[in-house]
């Protein structure tokens, strides 16, 4: 296993749901880390799903998620392991343009997937537009951008360390 995914989820109509691909969209613009591979995926979930088969050694996912804290709090949490002793074959039938998050670790999971470690730095939302949708941010949220993009580089630094302390790789990027 190598690499790590940053994956920006979210939809860009809907106000703040929009966080984590404005996240990875920063980002984007910074130099790349060999082996972290960031990536818009919105809410292709499908895509996520065959990424997850990648064997990424870590994947960061970003998104706005309502989690009862005061909207722009960023969050770092790790999901529960995704459990595939209950999938029912509708799980197998995830939509190309609909990304359930839980769903999609689990569907990964039972195809193969063998991530070492998913994380989610979660921000939460002020506004998503409701049936109507709405674009851009609010000002809340896009002021807890930064503090994420900040959160994500911390995690990758982390994960870089665990792999290099696990004899995978070395700073130089020579196998020890």
């Amino acid at each position: 296993m190598s690499g790590i995914l940053v994956a920006g989820i979210g939809n860009i109509f809907n106000g703040d749901d929009a966080f984590g691909v404005e996240v990875v969209r920063r980002l984007a613009r910074r130099p790349s880390q060999p082996g972290v591979h960031v990536v818009d995926f919105g809410i292709r979930g499908l895509d996520l799903t065959y990424a997850l088969l990648d064997d990424y050694q870590a994947v960061i996912l970003v998104d706005a998620a309502s989690r009862g804290h005061a909207p722009g709090t960023v969050t770092v949490v790790e999901p529960e392991s995704a459990h595939t002793d209950d999938l029912a074959p509708e799980d197998l039938m995830t939509s190309g343009h609909n990304l359930d998050p839980a769903r999609v670790m689990r569907v990964a999971s039972a195809l193969g997937g063998a991530c070492e470690r998913i994380v989610l730095v979660a921000c939460e939302p002020f506004d998503c537009g409701g049936e109507n949708g709405v674009m851009g941010l609010s000002a809340v949220v896009e002021a807890a951008i930064d503090p994420a993009v900040a959160a994500v580089e911390a995690l990758i630094a982390d994960f870089g360390k665990a792999r290099v302390g696990a004899g995978e790789a070395t700073a130089k990027g020579h196998r020890t």
